[in-house]
């Protein structure tokens, strides 16, 4: 009899224990092909080079608000960040040019008052080093953690590249470079070790920000990179809100200048072509 109370017990426990917790978001039955559609009608304002048909966009819109208001909010949120950011040709750029600090970012008139975390994106390894662009990036994460001691790093990106035999990571590898290079304190470092994408690095990093009550963050990459990393990070937001009612919002950005001239809306459209996998296209 004890063991079957004891028995009894833990299957309680373990249908409480699921039964709080929360699934990954995904769309309700039948809006996937209009999220597709969609990121398409966006992503004819670049390769058509023109505005945006919001007659159009709003009917989608309505059509996926027809079936689930979480949905709506979702479609609301991508379409709102297209049309306001990436189209927005006097939307600033944040750029690193070398200093030890981000004197930008320090006279860039935005509110890093709160709980702030400065997001690293990764960059392939070779022979399981970081090469010129990754450290690149870091230098200018390492500017704004100097103008932002309150603030946290995070770096991210899996185990990548050829000649990798010991699976160095680009967050391990970042950490320990930004640790020992620019004498940050590790523990102000959190790493996300498994990404391979930007996708990834997206739907990988919203779990430390909600563990350390992260209110806004930055995304800190290079210059052409930027644009495509915002898509899919801003969208990961309301995605990852409708799942655990978690809040957070995209401040800023800062970048390591790695090409001297960037196309932005194109590289935009990058983020686009990836965030179709979260609306049932392969990734």
């Amino acid at each position: 009899m004890q063991n079957i109370r004891k028995l009894a017990a833990l299957f309680i426990a373990l249908i409480l224990l699921f039964g709080s917790a929360q699934a990954d978001w995904e769309a309700a039955r039948g809006n996937n092909p209009r999220f597709l559609k969609l990121l398409r009608l966006l992503g004819e304002s670049v390769t058509e080079d023109r505005a945006p048909n919001m007659t159009r966009i709003g009917k989608v819109l309505d059509a996926i608000r027809g079936t689930s208001e979480d949905d709506y909010d979702v479609g609301r949120v991508i379409v709102d960040h297209w049309t306001d950011i990436v189209l927005d040709e006097d939307y600033r750029m944040f750029d690193w040019h070398g200093e030890e600090r981000a004197y930008e970012l320090e006279q860039s008139g935005l509110d890093f008052s709160g709980k702030h975390a400065f997001i690293v994106l990764g960059f392939k390894l070779e022979n399981g080093e970081m090469v010129d662009e990754l450290v690149g990036r870091c230098d200018a994460a390492a500017a704004a953690a100097a103008s932002y001691p309150e603030a946290i790093l995070i770096t991210t990106g899996g185990a990548t590249g050829t000649g990798n035999p010991y699976k160095h990571t680009e967050a391990g590898e970042m950490k320990k470079y930004l640790t020992e290079h620019w004498g940050i304190d590790p523990d102000r470092i959190f790493t996300e070790t498994d990404a391979l994408t930007t996708l990834e690095n997206a739907e990988n990093t919203f779990r430390i920000l909600e563990e350390n009550g992260i209110e806004t963050f930055t995304l800190v990459t290079s210059n052409y990179h930027q644009m495509w990393a915002q898509v899919l990070f801003n969208a990961k937001t309301a995605t990852y809100e409708k799942e655990t009612g978690y809040k957070v919002r995209i401040l800023g950005n800062y970048n390591y200048q790695a090409r001297p001239a960037i196309q932005r809306k194109r590289n935009a459209k990058t983020g686009l072509n990836q965030l179709t996998s979260l609306f049932g296209a392969d990734r």
